[in-house]
């Protein structure tokens, strides 16, 4: 379904390992555009726009949500997937699926749920949006979840422990034998990371929570600036930023390109196979891009992601998602209807371990303003309903 020709090794619909569950092949589109578009059309897709990045959702309309992030390393993914011969369908498709399985209120909301799961398994976002995908979405007569094939699964699974790759069939042999996933998902994981860091440093500045002087202490943010500054001196600071941020990318995506296409050349797989039973992965970065993206990540830990203001709602955030699970690990007549009925089937299977894995599910698909709200009724005396 592509007009032009991908690498032998690139992911190839014809060559997928196929679906959970049998379907015929669909017409007029190749599988992985088939993924994509479930994807799209899935009730988490939705839920993103309401999910925090960094800021939460109601502190301002135009700072990124999981949503916009989502779509930033999708078309980040197609540009390098593009340049390398690789499959876009199948890179975009992985880019819009990666955080379907994320809480509400950022990393702080993973953090937390994984520390109130810690006695039940614990929580990690990946592994739940490979369970949003398999399990949790309902839409189709014939399957639960979305039916997704083996290469976009294989693509949200960024990470695993041993023990729960143990559980998860085909898309958990990887890590049990240290094989590495297609080269989509690589460039993927790749895209994700220069989005956020890219965007965070947007919203940062935006934000005011740190300043163009505070960034230029950082040597690459610093040469970007002068090279706009000396070109467009009189550039309003807005659009400043801006142009900056869009070279901040532009950098880190032309030096992924061409060192992946050096090291193509250098280790020479033939079949997608080559790629999966090579010792590391081959998509990467150059030495000097490398250590330049760290000492940003360093930089924005330290000065956005710790700032007083983004802790204080981190701190909020925790404390009422912890309290949510508690009240409802106390009583599950506290939930939805359609939720008790699954911790009580969960719960005959696996105890009490299964119902904080039910709970953890309805937790996670919160968005930010539904926590808030779902809090609110449980623990103010004001809302009764």
């Amino acid at each position: 379904m592509h007009g032009r020709l991908l690498a032998s090794y690139a992911a190839l619909d014809e060559t997928s390992h196929g679906r959970r569950h049998s379907e015929k092949s669909p017409a007029y589109r190749g599988e992985f555009q088939r993924d994509r578009d479930r994807i799209i059309h899935s009730t988490a897709f939705r839920r993103l726009e309401y999910k925090t990045q960094v800021f939460v959702n109601h502190e301002g309309d135009l700072f990124r949500t999981r949503l916009t992030h989502s779509i930033e390393v999708a078309q980040i993914s197609r540009t390098i997937a593009r340049s390398l011969d690789l499959n876009e369908d199948l890179s975009e498709t992985i880019g819009l699926a990666h955080d379907l399985g994320h809480t509400p209120f950022g990393h702080a909301g993973q953090d937390i749920l994984n520390e109130c799961m810690h006695d039940y398994g614990g929580f990690e976002h990946n592994l739940q949006s490979l369970r949003v995908v398999d399990e949790l979405e309902e839409k189709y007569a014939q399957f639960p979840g979305l039916n997704l094939t083996f290469e976009s699964r294989e693509g949200i699974l960024k990470h695993c422990a041993i023990k729960n790759a143990k559980l998860l069939g085909d898309v958990g042999e990887r890590f049990i034998n240290k094989h590495q996933p297609s080269l989509e998902a690589q460039l993927t994981n790749l895209a994700d990371e220069i989005a956020y860091n890219s965007h965070d440093v947007d919203d940062g500045l935006r934000s005011g929570l740190i300043s163009l002087q505070q960034l230029r202490e950082v040597e690459f943010f610093n040469r970007l600036y002068e090279e706009v500054d000396e070109k467009y001196a009189d550039l309003p600071d807005r659009r400043k930023i801006y142009e900056i941020v869009r070279r901040l990318i532009s950098y880190q995506v032309i030096d992924l390109i061409e060192t992946s296409k050096a090291r193509i050349e250098s280790v020479k797989p033939e079949t997608i196979e080559d790629v999966r039973h090579h010792s590391e992965a081959i998509i990467s970065y150059s030495d000097a891009m490398r250590e330049q993206n760290l000492v940003i990540k360093r930089f924005l830990r330290e000065n956005l992601y710790m700032h007083y203001r983004v802790r204080r709602m981190s701190a909020k955030s925790a404390r009422m998602i912890k309290e949510l699970f508690s009240a409802f690990m106390q009583d599950v007549l506290l939930l939805p209807p359609e939720y008790q009925e699954r911790v009580k089937q969960q719960r005959s299977e696996a105890g009490e371990s299964g119902q904080a894995r039910i709970i953890a599910d309805y937790i996670a698909g919160m968005t930010d303003r539904y926590a808030m709200a779902e809090h609110g009724k449980l623990f103010d005396p004001k809302q009764l309903t």
